[in-house]
């Protein structure tokens, strides 16, 4: 008997599911994705012929490309908006035998400190959505994979990188970020607030992969009026941050 007072809390220990991920495909994929949600980055890296199409996976509303690098054994795809989008692809990508993710992308920011373009590294998340759930015993927060949060403070360090690691809000709607819930995640030490970190982390861990996330701070929520501070045009930084992460996995 798994019914609760709420649907959400179902949490059902069974780990095989009435359909599980499952793909045959006659293409070598490699074991290491870079999922970078900056569109015009794997455009111009397309453009530079810096990667190549490798396996479309269909879906109903837009098909998600897995791009190879020419030059590295490492995938790169485009990151999609929202816990069940970007998690639900993930489950994908490990059914292909990835097992190696690194995140890059933008998210609002709940402290002053992380300054627009500022480095995150995300160290656990508010499970402030619906995904998680499903996969990991019900929580207030979940932790990231430690091991791949060091390696990524590692690199960061040793490449004299100026970043911050800490906790983000994961929320399924960025409608409803009210001020009482802004000022609740502020008093609870959450830099950032974002769609999907809370359900990576669950599904990554459930299947037992190695993933982490860099994230860099985007609009402010952290004043009286939102800012929002041009985020999605720096362009300097979107790259950098996507290159930051290719070297990174590549070395998982």
């Amino acid at each position: 008997m798994i019914k609760r007072g709420y649907p959400i809390l179902e949490f059902d220990t069974d780990r095989k599911a009435f359909i599980e991920p499952h793909f045959k495909t006659d293409v070598e994929v490699p074991k290491r994705l870079v999922i970078c949600f900056f569109k015009e980055i794997i455009t111009k890296l397309l453009a530079e012929e810096k990667i190549i199409p490798l396996i479309t996976l269909p879906s109903e509303t837009m098909d998600v490309i897995i791009y190879k690098y020419i030059d590295f054994d490492c995938c790169i795809t485009q990151g999609l908006l929202g816990a069940p989008a970007c998690a639900g692809f993930l489950e994908e990508f490990i059914a292909l035998g990835i097992n190696k993710v690194i995140l890059c992308g933008g998210a609002g920011v709940l402290r002053p400190e992380v300054t627009v373009g500022r480095f995150v590294v995300v160290d656990s998340a508010i499970r402030d959505e619906g995904l998680s759930y499903h996969y990991i015993e019900p929580s207030r927060e979940i932790k990231a994979n430690e091991l791949v949060v060091n390696q990524i403070i590692r690199y960061l360090e040793n490449n004299h990188i100026d970043f911050l690691v800490g906790k983000t809000w994961t929320t399924d709607a960025f409608y409803r970020e009210t001020e009482a819930k802004i000022n609740l995640r502020k008093a609870e030490a959450c830099l950032l607030v974002e769609m999907e970190q809370a359900a990576m982390f669950a599904v990554s861990q459930f299947r037992d992969i190695e993933y982490g996330a860099i994230i860099y701070g985007g609009d402010d929520l952290s004043k009286a009026v939102w800012d929002s501070r041009n985020w999605r045009k720096k362009a300097d930084v979107r790259e950098k941050l996507t290159n930051i992460c290719l070297d990174i996995v590549l070395s998982l």
